[in-house]
Order: C-alpha cells, then sequence, then structure tokens
C-alpha cells in the first residue's frame, strides 16, 4: 500500500498578552484536526520561544 500524504508545519509563538499557549495550541489542534489534518509531531524551538506543529493528512 503506498500513500501519499500533503504535510504542514505551524508555528505557535509566545506571546505575552496573547492568552495561554496552551490554550493557543488546543485552537490550533482543534482548528487543523477539522480540516482534517493529522497532527504527527511537536518541537519546542528554546531560543525563539515557540512550538511548531507537524501534521500530515492524505493527498
Amino acid at each position: 500500500m503506498n500513500h501519499r500524504w500533503n504535510h504542514k508545519v505551524i508555528e505557535v509563538p509566545f506571546k505575552m498578552f496573547a492568552g495561554k499557549l496552551t490554550d493557543r495550541m488546543q485552537q490550533e489542534l482543534d482548528k487543523m484536526s477539522m480540516q482534517g489534518w493529522e497532527l504527527v509531531s511537536t518541537l519546542f524551538i528554546e531560543h525563539e520561544i515557540s512550538v511548531r506543529l507537524f501534521f500530515k493528512k492524505p493527498a
């Protein structure tokens, strides 16, 4: 079985007055899930104080 995938990377930066980072990440995850994207990995970027979310969905 040969699957083809579309990929998407979203960066969720820390913003002092934009609410909790976990709340904003939850909003992004919910939004992407509704569009058919599946979260496959995360990466915390310490020097940028942000989180990258890596998604895939069938092409």
